[in-house]
């Protein structure tokens, strides 16, 4: 029998780190498990911190075999963990926001709980942002059951940044919002394999936004606003990371990174309930006219 997990506290938690990795769950024990094992394999970046939070209907996720020996394995490596449950649930943004809130890092990645990331994914994000400079990175994931589905059409969304990132306005309707379409399927496993980089090689390119897992400047996410707009969205939404990376894209710059090393589960969702876009109410917030 697995000895009672340690959860760990936020004051022991909370320090001066170069990185913290946030998941947000809920209802997910095996695919937590899976995103924790590819963390646990990570190198390069030693002593990152690691903050699950949970919103299961029953015991948390982490209270799993799988997932409570992924825990200590991460702390066997060095690396802090800190186990939290966020309930009642109040939405995603809110989710984030509590999670944001427990970190002092000097960088966030906000990891969703159903990613594997392989080997080296951690170290080639950190680096392309500290070369960069921009206030986020991100991978978007590869759906591996789309392996053999090319999609040229969409691979043409595909534009390299010349030189660091800098700041856009994004919205919807423009050329520029498409860019998103590349995050679909496995446009970028096969837009990866068509750039045939050398070994060590990363490429940084142009986004609108990108789901799943994105590393953040922590001060310049924070300075854009974070996820505190969770309060002028109802429960039920989507489009919280959306509304959050076109803040930063609008300050500071972000960009997609190649190759990337995030694999999606492909598992069903446990948010079911999504009946506002979080990013339509930020945006119609931002681009309304202000009193004289």
């Amino acid at each position: 029998m697995n000895r009672p997990l340690v959860l760990g506290t936020p004051e022991e938690f909370r320090a001066d780190r170069l990185l913290d990795v946030l998941i947000p769950t809920r209802n997910r024990p095996a695919e937590l498990a899976v995103t924790l094992s590819g963390l646990a394999a990570q190198d390069g970046v030693p002593g990152f911190g690691v903050v699950v939070s949970d919103q299961s209907d029953g015991e948390p996720a982490y209270a799993h075999p799988a997932a409570a020996t992924m825990v200590r394995a991460l702390r066997h490596r060095g690396h802090p963990v800190l186990l939290t449950r966020r309930l009642p649930r109040r939405g995603l943004a809110e989710h984030r926001a509590y999670l944001l809130a427990a970190s002092a890092a000097r960088y966030v990645l906000s990891l969703d709980d159903d990613i594997w990331l392989e080997p080296g994914a951690v170290h080639r994000l950190v680096t392309a942002i500290g070369e960069l400079g921009c206030g986020f990175v991100g991978n978007g994931v590869h759906g591996l059951s789309y392996a053999d589905d090319v999609r040229p059409d969409s691979h043409g969304h595909y534009e390299e940044w010349i030189g660091p990132p800098t700041p856009e306005r994004i919205r919807p309707d423009t050329p520029e919002w498409n860019r998103a379409r590349i995050h679909s399927a496995a446009n970028l496993l096969h837009i990866t394999q068509h750039l045939a980089l050398p070994p060590g090689a990363w490429r940084a390119y142009k986004v609108s936004w990108i789901g799943g897992c994105v590393l953040y400047d922590r001060a310049k996410l924070v300075d854009a606003g974070g996820f505190d707009f969770w309060r002028r969205v109802q429960e039920k939404h989507q489009g919280e990371d959306v509304a959050a990376q076109l803040s930063v894209l609008a300050r500071y710059g972000g960009a997609g990174i190649l190759p990337s090393g995030a694999y999606h589960l492909e598992s069903p969702t446990t948010v079911t309930d999504r009946d506002v876009e979080a990013w339509e109410v930020v945006l119609a917030d931002e681009d309304s006219p202000q009193p004289a």
